[in-house]
């Protein structure tokens, strides 16, 4: 099959992943290639030529900015450059033949246009709904050419008023990069993933503390008045900073930690990082928002029902405690990502058949 795969815009998917969903699209792009299929990846300049890209926005054009650095001007102008990128892109599209496309952006444009271009195209929900998408769905539903997936059963429900017939397909990574690690040396907890307001990391220190246990942090800082104000108040001996680390590292620190802490402060629809701690067989203490609550068991990890540190702190102690074999047991039966290539496959090559058979009936009629 030939298949268009659209990216976000904010990053280039490429390593070191900024977040999970450059390692998703990377990871998708990567082993549909292997398969066989002729694949195209729409993204932003500066992408990993392995992924036979086709550039949509020149690095630049756009220069991704935090949260607390936007100014009415700058948002301004991240948002009709990333505009006027897909709109430009889904107008051209036709010209390469696609079977499928496979929509990846985050972006309302590729639906709102979905109805004017020749292939149809599966949409992964990779968020909460959020107004700008839930209106391009609405609009998208007189035609009928989108078929939505979303990551996990949590988030298809939060968006079932829009998409009722969203299907769920779990993200996945290569458990073959991840070596699980049997034993843990108990020194000390980790939290790994993006230095921002979203992920709690404020709350990982707090709680760590409490526990009396030392803490390695793992990942690159995206919001500087976050880290500012919240995380450097917070340092001291007991808390290591090592910024963003190479895969291996990364396993390694991940491995031999005691706990994992994830700490989501929203409706979180995934998180990568769930499926990365229990590979390395390291459980999960953690904040139950969005998806966390389905992704482990009483076998895997413990969550804390809301914000409260005290809590958290328990859940680290009773984590600890927790069989790692299980972990990667879990690991290896939701979160293997050629069964979700497989799934995604699956999905491309009914719709692709359906496509066929309407267009056959048409000529046939």
């Amino acid at each position: 099959m030939k298949i268009g795969i659209i990216a976000h815009l904010k990053y280039p998917i490429s390593k070191p992943f900024m977040g999970g969903l450059e390692a998703f699209t990377y990871d998708i792009c990567q082993r549909l290639l292997a398969r066989g299929h002729d694949v195209l990846l729409y993204a932003c300049a500066g992408s990993d030529p392995i992924l036979n890209v086709r550039p949509i926005l020149c690095e630049e054009d756009y220069h991704p900015i935090t949260s607390s650095q936007f100014t009415s001007r700058q948002l301004s102008t991240e948002y009709i450059s990333t505009h006027h990128a897909y709109v430009e892109m889904m107008q051209e599209i036709d010209k390469d033949e696609l079977d499928i496309i496979f929509n990846n952006s985050l972006n309302y444009v590729p639906i709102m246009m979905s109805a004017l271009v020749n292939a149809p195209m599966v949409t992964v929900l990779h968020t909460p709904p959020i107004f700008e998408l839930k209106n391009a769905i609405r609009r998208e539903q007189d035609y009928g050419r989108v078929q939505y997936v979303s990551v996990s059963k949590t988030n298809a429900d939060n968006w079932k008023a829009y998409a009722p017939d969203c299907a769920v397909i779990h993200n996945g990574i290569d458990l073959s990069a991840w070596e699980f690690y049997p034993e843990n040396d108990r020194s000390y907890l980790m939290w790994f993933g993006r230095i921002h307001p979203d992920k709690g990391l404020h709350l990982a220190i707090d709680a760590a503390k409490l526990s009396g246990k030392k803490m390695k942090v793992a990942g690159a800082i995206s919001d500087e008045h976050y880290y500012e104000t919240q995380i450097v108040p917070r340092l001291d001996d007991s808390i290591e900073l090592l910024g963003s680390c190479d895969h291996k590292k990364l396993n390694e620190l991940i491995g031999r930690a005691e706990v994992s802490l994830i700490t989501p402060c929203w409706e979180e629809p995934f998180g990568l990082v769930v499926a990365e701690s229990l590979a390395c067989g390291t459980p999960v203490a953690g904040i139950a928002k969005g998806a966390l609550p389905h992704l482990l068991d009483e076998h895997t990890g413990m969550l804390c029902s809301g914000d409260d540190v005290q809590e958290l702190a328990e859940c680290i102690r009773v984590a600890g405690n927790l069989d790692r074999a299980k972990c990667r047991q879990r690991a290896e039966q939701l979160f293997d990502v050629e069964k979700m290539v497989d799934s995604y496959e699956a999905l491309f090559e009914k719709i692709a058949l359906e496509k066929m058979e309407t267009e056959i009936k048409a000529d046939v009629s």
